[in-house]
This record gives C-alpha cells, sequence and structure tokens, in this order.
C-alpha cells in the first residue's frame, strides 16, 4: 500500500458511521451483511448507509456481491491487513515485533 491509499482508507474510516459499518462487516466475515441487516443493526438509514457504503467501497475496505435480489457487502480483508502493514511498517525502532497469534506486539515500545 503506498501512502496516497493509506490516506484514502483512513479517510474513509475517519468518519464514525462509516467506522461502525467497517467493524459490523469485520466482525461478520467472509459472510459479509445486506444493506437491510446493517440498516437495522447500527440504526442508520438506508439513504445514509448507502452513501457510506460508497465511501467505503471508493477506498477499496469493502466489496459487494450480488446474490439473487440481494446485494451482500463484505469487508476487503486484504485491503485492512495492507492498512494495518502500512501503519506498523516502521515500528519498533526499526526492530521486529513480536508477533502472537492476534497481533504483532513491540517489545521496544
Amino acid at each position: 500500500m503506498d501512502e496516497t491509499q493509506a490516506v484514502k482508507s483512513l479517510g474513509a474510516l475517519a468518519q464514525e458511521t462509516r467506522l461502525r459499518i467497517f467493524r459490523a462487516l469485520v466482525a461478520q466475515g467472509p459472510q459479509g451483511l445486506t444493506p437491510g441487516h446493517l440498516s437495522e443493526s447500527l440504526g442508520v438509514a438506508g439513504t445514509a448507509l448507502s452513501f457510506h457504503l460508497k465511501e467505503l467501497s471508493h477506498a477499496g475496505l469493502v466489496s459487494q456481491e450480488r446474490d439473487g435480489r440481494h446485494l451482500i457487502y463484505r469487508a476487503e480483508f486484504g485491503a485492512m491487513n495492507d492498512l494495518l502493514q502500512f501503519l506498523t511498517a516502521h515500528c519498533c525502532q526499526g526492530e521486529p515485533c513480536e508477533v502472537t497469534t492476534s497481533a504483532p506486539v513491540c517489545t521496544t515500545c
């Protein structure tokens, strides 16, 4: 990931509703969620939800797939991991992080 894409991704996530949508999609995993389910579970009106999903899609953080009459939205885990890797690329003063099963842990911070 380059700096331009990182800024685009962070900009998309720098809004409360979009962050909540993205986290809900991450929590759901590869199964994804329909806009109806997202709207109901997050209490976001359909038109606002559509706008926010479009912003997340343009940033490459969310994908959509048609399943019959329904749209399924999914978090793009590759893009999420690329962003996390970009953000932590120079952590720990250049020393390798201790990797655990859950996440990298800085041993020098």
